[in-house]
């Protein structure tokens, strides 16, 4: 079982006719992901490599049944393309799109609660991917497995860190999701971690975070207070300088909050295995699933 997609999903291209958009459209489809078609204002009509364009999300939805959408269109449109998919009814939209104005997201924030069927993943993410059965995003398919450990991180480079140490370990994973590394994002680590507690096929959860914001301090309570899965964690930018911005918009650490040694903590003391570098990942993900009750690592 995986959460957020599976065999059962259809994905769209919005910006298909783009260089990036074109080559993830077949990357997806050819990992076996069911890619229905794309979206481009003005080229409605056309096709991209067998695959039809529409005008619109609505249109490409009503034409196709698509039931995800993923976003590669440049920043000034990202979100009008967002709340385009939103008001079309798709119910799993992806926003890969970096550098998309913050005050632009936070419109978008606002309204999200407005469409209670729908999910937005990222801005500025990989995006999804459920090994064996659907790609959603921009990862490199091969160094995924299926398995059992489910993955949510800020950071794509790192969760491709990760997962070629639990592939070197034998570990696979559910599902990996890649929240993005934006200040404003549509899905939270608290979001993600509940999908995974209530997935029978996933036995523990690999959390990758950086300094800045809060996000982690609230998976840690989650953690503690909800889960019965084991999880372990891996923090990035201890070396960071406070109030300087080490790579995400989002990863700044202020004077009180967002530090990498305070979210290390916090996520120690709910219960977490945290690893102290990069290269300890998938150790820490072995002693997190040696605790759970009758499993065998």
């Amino acid at each position: 079982m995986a959460i957020l997609i599976d065999k059962s999903t259809s994905l769209i291209v919005q910006g298909i006719t783009g260089d990036a958009g074109l080559r993830h459209a077949l990357a997806c489809r050819e990992y076996g992901t069911k890619v229905v078609g794309g979206v481009a204002p003005g080229k409605g009509g056309t096709s991209r490599e067998g695959l039809p364009v529409f005008e619109t999300a609505l249109e490409a939805r009503n034409a196709t049944g698509a039931n995800a959408s993923i976003i590669f269109v440049p920043p000034a449109a990202a979100a009008d393309s967002i709340l385009e998919a939103l008001d079309a009814g798709i119910e799993l939209v992806v926003c890969v799109t970096e550098g998309i104005p913050v005050q632009d997201m936070i419109s978008v924030k606002r309204v999200l609660s407005d469409y209670p069927k729908s999910r937005l993943v990222g801005p500025n993410c990989p995006g999804i991917i459920s090994p064996g059965l659907a790609k959603v995003g921009i990862m490199e398919a091969s160094i995924h497995m299926p398995g059992n450990i489910g993955v949510l991180s800020r950071s794509g480079t790192l969760m491709y860190e990760a997962v070629s140490q639990l592939k070197t370990m034998g570990f696979g994973e559910s599902t990996c999701v890649g929240i993005g590394g934006d200040p404003v994002l549509g899905t939270s680590f608290v979001d993600v971690l509940a999908l995974f507690e209530a997935d029978p096929e996933t036995d523990a959860v690999l959390l990758i975070g950086e300094i800045g914001g809060e996000e982690e301090e609230a998976a840690a309570a989650f953690l503690k207070s909800r889960m019965t899965k084991p999880m372990a964690a891996y923090i990035a930018g201890r070396s960071a300088p406070m109030g300087k911005r080490m790579g995400h918009a989002g990863a700044i650490a202020g004077s009180t909050t967002g530090s990498a040694l305070g979210k290390m903590e916090a996520l120690r003391i709910a219960g977490a295995v945290v690893a102290e570098d990069p290269a300890s990942i998938g150790q820490a993900v072995r002693t997190a699933l040696s605790r759970k009750r009758g499993y065998e690592v």
